[in-house]
């Protein structure tokens, strides 16, 4: 994990403190509860959220709050986050989350819902120690509901062939845009930084998360599992038709219907035509356009961030996730 941090070398030392904070908040009595904890604490990835958090917390020159307080907000982030992917994986069916077994996958659906509720009440409990009496319960409930939409609109255009392309983004902009805009408006509100600069990092959240998504959806048809670490083409057996299928889709309807129209019940051998079909027709290429006009306003917005290493930081940051190689 400590190799992962160096690539956030300004907050490195605050996203230890985050790890170990996540590490005491999952604690039971209860010996198989807590070894199901243990695997939820040891399933974090990249720590974005957390991090970029820190970043713009670290805008002003004298942060306008203690560190705890802002380690405890990092890690609600974190945690947050961490739900919605265990229910993800329910959801999904997936076997595999960044190279280990799902939770739903060793301890059945049933554990795994529970599991993901509880790091919900966790991740409440921290927003009543941090937030109470500010006006950021309510932009946090506001996210998570926004999130929770993101879901359930995905849910509800599985297997619909003709999903514009705006509906495609608007969820997006809901399941993962929203965490990344909280994460960066918040860095920054409590922060101490001035009202201009945090309706900034809020936009600049939103970009860098709309772009991130986009790649991700990009990488389940440019990728491998052994690179992935989850199954490829997973969306297309589930019925979530994700931008590059959209827009292929679009140039060529007629190729794909005969596919798409087996909805679950579509092989793995289906799947792959799909696949070679969405390269065929450029989706892939288009699709990494508009990622590209994302991280462009992205980085319109970082330009207009006060001047300092970490505003540089978080531009590398951000370009970082562009080329998605870490």
């Amino acid at each position: 994990m400590l190799d992962l941090w160096k690539r956030y070398p300004q907050v490195s030392e605050q996203l230890n403190d985050v790890n170990s904070l996540i590490q005491k908040l999952m604690i039971s009595d209860n010996p198989a509860i807590q070894s199901l904890l243990n695997d939820c604490a040891r399933q974090q990835g990249k720590m974005l959220r957390p991090g970029f958090f820190l970043l713009f917390s670290q805008l002003t020159a004298t942060p306008a709050e203690k560190s705890d307080r802002l380690i405890k907000i990092a890690a609600s982030l974190e945690i947050l986050h961490q739900a919605t992917l265990i229910h993800d994986d329910i959801i999904d069916d997936s076997p595999l989350r960044r190279g280990a077994i799902t939770l739903q996958a060793k301890y059945g659906k049933d554990t795994a819902v529970y599991a993901g509720d509880l790091l919900f009440t966790v991740f409440f409990q921290l927003l009543i120690e941090t937030m109470n009496g500010t006006h950021y319960l309510k932009i946090n409930a506001d996210a998570m509901q926004q999130l929770l939409r993101g879901e359930l609109s995905q849910m509800a255009a599985r297997f619909q062939q003709q999903q514009p392309v705006t509906a495609y983004l608007e969820n997006i902009r809901g399941k993962t845009a929203a965490l990344f805009r909280l994460a960066c408006l918040e860095g920054a509100y409590f922060g101490g930084s001035d009202s201009t600069t945090i309706e900034l990092a809020g936009e600049i959240g939103e970009n860098i998360g709309m772009a991130f998504q986009i790649f991700d959806d990009i990488l389940d048809y440019s990728s491998s599992t052994g690179v992935l670490r989850k199954p490829v083409l997973e969306d297309v057996a589930q019925g979530v038709y994700t931008l590059p299928l959209l827009l292929a889709y679009q140039t060529a309807p007629t190729e794909f219907k005969d596919l798409l129209d087996k909805r679950q019940h579509i092989t793995k051998s289906e799947i792959r035509q799909v696949a070679h079909l969405v390269r065929k027709h450029q989706g892939v290429n288009q699709a990494k356009k508009l990622a590209q006009s994302f991280t462009e306003k992205a980085a319109e917005k970082i330009s207009l961030l006060p001047d300092s290493p970490v505003t540089s930081e978080i531009s590398q940051l951000a370009q970082k996730l562009l080329k998605r190689k870490f």
